[in-house]
């Protein structure tokens, strides 16, 4: 009756219960319910309890807070053996407790049901498969031997693959942290969410983003996440890049439009995405906003695709603007291999966290193998190639 629906154990023909949530969520009482439930209602049944470690199942899975002690009636308790890390009911079922760094342990033992906790920190030369593996092989018992997993994601393998699974036989609950809210402490809440809300960390411990990194990817989360700063110094140049869609259909692609600064510092500094999907009004209306919102001082466009036409748009919306068009002569992957190599070289900031940029930043492969155009991308690649080619924002003199 104190459940969210979300932590009830769902119904209908699934195979692996996939519980990816955030720190606090309720993801190890979740689990804990499922399996007490189970063995409580079907005697002699056998169920596996896999931790990372020993110490974890038992401390965590057994005897913690939202453990099997805590939610088993006490009178169907026949015997809790610690050593061994068995838990006998009175009907005659056994719950029995595995670590995943032992995976030697999981042959023979077989299973009606197994939970899987943390399953994305198992330890181990390939992160915990050679134990996810073993545990498939004695899960034979009954007819219909299932599987639940409570996890905080990880980028690994294991993950990977049963979150593609999610619409054959994997039922995948998401949760966040913030959904336990009424059972957290406001004050944790609210540290939590202002120390890490919109980074990496935050978006995997607290909202349990599966966050992957590309493989080939010109970025990766690691650097991006190095070159991070909440604040800037005196800005000296301030530009708004568009990479203009010229039409808003649902399947057209994003208007990229990024502001970028050259710092008092030298390095650059990647302000603000406020890219989106907008007829040609809407994002000149959008850019323009941001270039006075930043006092930017020049906005620049690729005009490949809509020519003049771009520069009349914006005019339209604000004659006074110094605009200047730019023109792809070079693909996609080679226009961004200078800038990938600016952030190699320690030479970019992002100020706080821009999700969605990101994201696609990490999907932008050498070889330009994107299930989209990476416009988001391509706006920030014309604003640090204008900042990097200009040393300083100052007008200059030519003498003839």
């Amino acid at each position: 009756m104190q459940a969210r629906p979300q932590q009830i154990t769902p119904t209908g023909d699934w195979r692996v219960w996939l519980i990816m949530a955030g720190r606090g969520w309720g993801k190890t009482l979740s689990g804990a319910q499922d399996i007490a439930n189970f063995a409580l209602w079907n005697d002699n049944v056998r169920i596996g309890v896999i931790a990372p470690t020993y110490a974890d199942a038992r401390d965590t899975c057994v005897e913690g807070e939202s453990g099997l002690l805590r939610i088993i009636p006490p009178s169907c308790v026949e015997k809790w053996n610690r050593s061994l890390g068995e838990i006998w009911l009175t009907n005659g079922s056994r719950i029995k407790l595995f670590s995943a760094d032992q995976p030697e342990r999981l042959r023979g033992p077989q299973h009606h049901r197994v939970w899987c906790d943390e399953l994305g920190a198992w330890p181990g030369t390939k992160g915990g498969r050679e134990a996810f593996d073993q545990l498939w092989f004695g899960l034979r018992l009954g007819n219909d031997p299932r599987v639940i997993i409570t996890t905080t994601p990880r980028n690994n393998e294991m993950l990977r693959d049963l979150f593609k699974r999610q619409n054959d036989d994997v039922h995948l609950t998401h949760g966040r942290t913030s959904d336990n809210a009424d059972n957290l402490s406001p004050h944790v809440m609210q540290q939590l969410q202002n120390r890490y809300a919109g980074t990496r960390l935050g978006r995997q411990e607290l909202d349990a983003e599966l966050l992957t990194d590309t493989e080939g990817a010109l970025w990766n989360r690691a650097q991006i996440d190095k070159c991070r700063v909440d604040t800037v110094p005196e800005l000296r140049r301030v530009i708004v890049a568009i990479d203009p869609a010229m039409s808003h259909r649902a399947t057209s692609d994003e208007t990229g439009i990024i502001a970028a600064a050259r710092g008092a510092d030298g390095l650059l500094y990647v302000l603000s995405d406020w890219s989106g999907r907008f007829a040609p009004d809407g994002w000149a209306e959008r850019a323009i906003m941001l270039y006075n919102d930043m006092r930017a001082q020049m906005i620049v466009a690729e005009v490949n695709a809509g020519g003049e036409l771009v520069e009349k748009i914006l005019r339209q919306k604000a004659p006074q603007i110094l605009f200047k068009p730019v023109r792809a002569l070079r693909n996609k992957v080679e226009r961004a291999l200078p800038v990938a190599a600016l952030y190699e070289q320690g030479r970019v900031r992002h100020v706080g966290a821009l999700s969605l940029l990101e994201d696609q930043m990490c999907r932008f492969t050498s070889d330009g193998s994107m299930e989209k155009s990476p416009d988001r991308v391509d706006a920030l690649v014309w604003a640090l190639t204008e900042l990097s080619e200009t040393n300083r924002g100052e007008p200059k003199i030519r003498f003839l």
